[in-house]
């Protein structure tokens, strides 16, 4: 992974200065909080529901073991002794005191860690696909672009004030796990015909109260033109973009209105324009950083351990979660683990500090010192040798990290919801837990398959529920909770925003509602090995529209 060197280090460090002396202002209230918050969104701070919330950069999803014990321990001491992941592959802690926020950034810091640019108007960190440098469908690794371009952006002088936030993923594999086209820029890794490297680039993208699947701009940037090209979009956007409607702000409203051909066209010309001395990406600089991403040298072994096998033979706990949890490593005799932070009946993302010190060491003993964060709000270990899989699930049976259910319908993403955010119009993390609870991690959510349940408690779709094959939207009606029910939408290479399925369903009953869709899918899929997605794009919405009206007759869905 990459490492501070002595500029970084200065640079944040002096961040950190820097907002000490804010804050110490705001303490003695030498600035208001208008005054102040344009200086604490700047550094990950928000002033939330009940305390403030500190969002904590997590740069492309991937940490050490060193990092993981820091946010354990900021956790413990500053914190209520959890932290929650997120989406951006970021962490959350929800009730830091203001007094205490410069002191734990000098603590990241200590760490080469960061609250940088987690807010704001300004290029969001940029995430990418968890299973970076250890997939098989990986054409090649995504995170030293990801690193260029968080370098490039880091308080870049004319980005730091856009329209709007702006979010940028990085996929390097043939199926897209990083979801790039909800994003304002999501760039796909390609070879072209002569084998070289460069990029699908896809503008546009995003979900909140209009959702967008972004649009190809780009079949092939060659790798030198990136920065480039990506500086040409984001000066359109700059100069175009409105800012007299945050709801209108976005680059994919820009894109909505002056049609696809039209933006493109602008891009194409400010690239052109461009002083190529400035921008051009050397080889010896993707050399360079990508030397940090570098593999472990991991010793090659059989591909299958008998202890592994006798193991899932009498424990059917294991099996499970071999099953589930468990994916191949590109090295043979290697495995990826997902470490699923979805237990049932509990919020999902959250990880006490006590677990995360745990992963911290499961990653030194067992995956070279690594740890990923995924967008889909779990854990990985990206580099278990198969034979040790045993003594791992194990540990993390031992500290309630072994849910079987990476990828099945209680892996649910859920925002916060109106248990923490200002912003919310229903609760989130209570529906998640009711649907866990209902489909369990066993034979029943086995016997359904891979299945995305995603949660937002308001229109901002920070749980990604457009992209849901069943997306669950928190509204607020009448003083009542209500939440509309989305199907067949997908944030993989073959993108799409679910298709709303009819009036909403009261907090009491939207658990029903997500049974009924579950049960009829079970009873029109053609066999056992056809997911909820491929039913729902072969029979469509009706199926399951007719059902939920006939249950809310007979109900009172």
């Amino acid at each position: 992974m990459y490492h501070y060197d002595d500029f970084d280090q200065a640079f944040v460090d002096a961040r950190v200065a820097q907002f000490r002396d804010q804050v110490d202002r705001r303490l003695a209230g030498d600035l208001t909080e208008e005054q102040f918050r344009p200086h604490r969104l700047m550094n990950g701070l928000y002033l939330q529901l009940h305390a403030y919330m500190l969002r904590v950069a997590i740069p492309y999803g991937t940490l050490d073991a060193r990092q993981m014990r820091k946010l354990a321990e900021i956790a413990r001491v500053y914190d209520r002794g959890y932290g929650h992941f997120t989406t951006r592959q970021n962490i959350q802690y929800n009730w830091p005191a203001l007094k205490d926020t410069p002191d734990i950034l000098a603590e990241l810091a200590s760490v080469e860690m960061h609250a940088i640019q987690t807010s704001g108007n300004c290029i969001r960190n940029v995430t990418a696909d968890h299973f970076a440098g250890v997939a098989h469908d990986e054409i090649a690794d995504p995170r030293p672009y990801a690193e260029i371009l968080r370098q490039w952006s880091s308080l870049h002088p004319e980005f730091s004030f856009l329209p709007r936030k702006f979010k940028i993923a990085v996929n390097g594999a043939t199926h897209d796990r990083a979801v790039i086209q909800a994003h304002d820029i999501g760039l796909q890794v390609v070879r072209n015909e002569g084998g070289e490297i460069g990029f699908a680039v896809y503008v546009g993208g995003g979900l909140g109260r209009t959702p967008f699947v972004g649009r190809k701009v780009r079949a092939f940037l060659p790798e030198r033109d990136l920065l480039g090209y990506v500086e040409a979009i984001l000066r359109v956007y700059n100069l175009e973009g409105r800012r007299d409607n945050k709801y209108k702000a976005r680059i994919k409203i820009l894109m909505h209105e002056k049609t696809l051909e039209t933006l493109k066209g602008e891009i194409e010309a400010e690239f052109e324009a461009r002083d190529r001395a400035l921008l051009d990406l050397p080889p010896e600089e993707v050399a360079r950083v990508a030397a940090f991403f570098a593999p472990p040298a991991l010793e090659l072994k059989k591909p299958v351990s008998d202890r592994v096998e006798r193991r899932r033979d009498k424990d059917a706990r294991f099996a499970s979660f071999l099953a589930a949890n468990v994916t191949p490593h590109k090295a043979p005799g290697h495995v990826v683990v997902t470490v699923s932070l979805k237990p049932i009946g509990a919020p999902p993302g959250d990880c006490s500090a006590d677990q995360m010190d745990a992963v911290a060491d499961l990653a030194e003993d067992y995956s070279h010192g690594e740890i990923r964060v995924s967008h889909e709000q779990n854990l990985i270990l990206p580099h278990v040798a198969l034979g040790d899989l045993p003594a791992v699930y194990d540990r993390l049976a031992s500290v309630g990290l072994a849910t079987p259910n990476a990828g099945q319908i209680s892996d649910i993403i859920a925002c916060p919801g109106l248990d923490y955010c200002a912003l919310a119009t229903a609760r989130s993390i209570p529906v998640a837990e009711r649907i866990a609870q209902k489909f369990g991690d066993g034979a029943k959510a086995r016997a359904i398959g891979p299945l995305k349940v995603k949660i937002s408690g308001c229109i901002n779709a920070c749980g990604h529920h457009h992209v849901g094959h069943i997306g669950i939207l928190g509204l607020e009606r009448a003083g009542e909770e209500t939440y509309q029910i989305t199907l067949g939408g997908s944030g993989d290479e073959n993108a799409a925003i679910g298709q709303i399925v009819g009036p909403g369903f009261s907090y009491e009953n939207v658990v029903e509602a997500v049974e009924t869709i579950v049960e009829t899918y079970m009873g029109l899929r053609a066999d056992a090995s056809e997911t909820f997605l491929d039913a729902f794009r072969r029979v469509g919405l009706a199926p399951f529209k007719e059902a939920l009206y006939e249950r809310s007759a007979g109900s009172d869905i």
